[in-house]
Parts: structure tokens; C-alpha cells; sequence
């Protein structure tokens, strides 16, 4: 086997390491770090999102699979607005100019955040695009997810509805 071809193989076995499920019962779901960034509507922060489910996912205009998951993103955020789940998308191009070519191509009827510097992807730990997370009603992290293959979204939905279901 060829040493690109092992590398490449490598990194697909690792792609599930990064799913993370809710903890056990009984054990202590870690805090979100807070945010606040800016939109093309105002500032959005999550602990103005207290109370609502959120589901926080990170991207750049330059990741294909990124392409994939907004119209995923787009479904989901038609199914579970009105159960009480947020979207937020946060852009980590650092040139605005190419998140609003993205933008065109792949409409986006949820929250999109700018955060060029990177700070927030620091503070999640995000180590591959997309990364998502899904945050609880109270503010812990429920449900953490890097990549995105939409033959495999079947987890963080199930994620999403239990939390909205509380």
C-alpha cells in the first residue's frame, strides 16, 4: 500500500474517535465555552441562547464537506426550530468576502457567525472542519461531532432530539 493511500485510510478509520456521546447518567456534561461574535444581523451569544437547544457548527468556505452538511443543517433547522433548537454556524474564513461567497451558493436560514481570529474554534477544541456540538438547554455540551458524512448524521439527530425533547 502506498504511504498517501495508508495516510488517507488512517485518517477515515479515525473520523468516529472524534464522536463523542452524551455522557453516562449520572455523569457531569462539560460546559460550553461562551461566545459572543458577530453576525450580519448584530452580535449573537450563547448565553442569550439559555433555554434553547444549540447546535453550534463550525466551518470554512474552503471545506467540502462543509458543502454537504448546510443543506443538512438547513433540514434540520426546518424540523427543530420550533422544538426549541438554535443553529449557529460559525465562520472561520478570514477573509469575510469568501464566507459570503459560500453563503450564495449554500443559503443559510440559520445564525452565521463570524469569528476570523479563531478564538471560539480554540476554545471547543476544534480540530477538523465541520466540527459541531450540541448544547443543551442549561449550557453543557451533549453530543460533539468533527466531519460530516450524511450517510451518518443519524447520532447527533438523535442528539438534537432528546435535548429538545427535555
Amino acid at each position: 500500500m502506498s504511504k498517501p493511500l495508508f495516510v488517507v485510510l488512517v485518517m477515515l478509520l479515525a473520523i468516529p474517535a472524534f464522536a463523542k456521546p452524551a455522557p453516562r447518567p449520572g455523569a457531569t456534561a462539560p460546559r460550553a465555552p461562551a461566545f459572543s461574535l458577530p453576525t450580519r444581523n448584530g452580535p449573537v451569544a450563547l448565553d442569550s441562547l439559555r433555554g434553547r437547544v444549540v447546535l453550534v457548527d463550525f466551518w470554512a468556505s474552503w471545506c467540502g464537506p462543509c458543502r454537504k452538511s448546510f443543506p443538512w443543517l438547513s433540514t434540520i433547522h426546518q424540523h427543530y426550530a420550533s422544538k426549541g433548537l438554535t443553529i449557529v454556524a460559525i465562520n472561520l474564513d478570514k477573509e469575510r468576502e469568501r464566507a459570503s461567497d459560500f453563503l450564495e451558493r449554500f443559503p443559510a436560514p440559520f445564525t452565521v457567525a463570524f469569528d476570523p481570529a479563531g478564538g471560539t474554534a480554540e476554545a471547543y477544541q476544534v480540530s477538523s472542519m465541520p466540527s459541531s456540538f450540541v448544547i443543551g438547554r442549561t449550557g453543557e455540551i451533549l453530543y460533539a461531532h468533527a466531519g460530516f458524512d450524511p450517510r451518518k448524521t443519524g447520532p447527533m439527530e438523535v442528539a438534537i432530539q432528546e435535548a429538545c425533547s427535555k
